[in-house]
């Protein structure tokens, strides 16, 4: 490897969405719907996914780009009859975004195995049956992207995350092993790790969350990160780079730091 090798960017820039054939799972709120909402703004063609088809329809609204596709992303059948259906309408896909996540703020002793079982099969498992959907078509072209959800959450342990964090740790690992894997074979690979974003989720939220931003915000940053050919799209910095700070402090330092940082009890 050259040394300039160190400067280019991971991934290719992407500036300019026209034509773009993009699949956004989690797109009837939040993130991904106010992401959708600047995607077909930007002239991708894009396929919304999510359960509920009256708040996928509200997103779409009378873009023509838009292609409403409910589904249950926890379910590896639905990925299969959904990837047949744009490769019927499109012939094929350019980038595959992973943005369903479900989150309710708990606490040790308030885990329950019907939660788990929900947090994992949504946050984690969906993402799993997705690539195994959407991979073989890409590795035949030897073209394409999936970007990865994941959140500031998975860098360390944080207050009231005792099972959201851990699934997001887990996406943060499988997006690096995917990039070392898919990379090579040209598919790009994006990790994107935001931090506190005001949506339903967080409002579920008791404590404090510094440096919260809103849903279009976090849409910006996401799409100025495609635009850099980032591997990581991490927001907003002046949170995320003190969480990654605090993760490099021995634990004696690290824990009262954030108990006392983040208010926990």
């Amino acid at each position: 490897m050259e040394i300039r090798d160190w400067f280019r960017p991971l991934n290719p820039r992407v500036r300019d969405w026209h034509g773009q054939r993009v699949w956004l799972i989690g797109a009837s709120s939040g993130i991904g719907a106010d992401l959708a909402r600047a995607l077909l703004a930007g002239g991708a063609r894009v396929a919304l996914s999510a359960r509920t088809r009256d708040r996928l329809a509200t997103v779409a609204g009378r873009s023509r780009g838009a292609l409403v596709l409910p589904m249950d992303a926890t379910d590896p059948a639905q990925w299969a009859a959904g990837v047949q259906q744009l490769e019927a309408a499109w012939r094929g896909l350019d980038l595959v975004i992973f943005c369903a996540a479900q989150y309710h703020p708990e606490r040790a002793w308030d885990v329950r195995a019907d939660g788990v079982r929900g947090m994992l099969a949504a946050n984690l498992a969906s993402v799993y049956f997705g690539l195994e959907a959407v991979l073989p078509a890409m590795l035949e072209r030897g073209a394409g992207g999936v970007a990865l959800v994941a959140s500031v959450a998975g860098y360390l342990g944080l207050p009231s995350a005792t099972v959201y964090g851990p699934t997001k740790a887990a996406l943060i690992n499988l997006a690096e092993s995917l990039y070392l894997d898919l990379h090579p074979r040209g598919i790009a690979v994006t990790l994107i790790n935001p931090g506190f974003v005001r949506t339903a989720l967080t409002a579920r939220n008791t404590f404090r969350m510094p440096a919260m931003i809103g849903p279009e915000e976090a849409a910006a940053y996401i799409l100025a990160g495609f635009a850099a050919g980032r591997f990581e799209i991490d927001f907003p910095w002046r949170f995320t780079r003190l969480l990654r700070l605090f993760s490099r402090l021995p634990y004696r330092l690290r824990l009262p730091l954030l108990r006392s940082f983040l208010g926990g009890r």
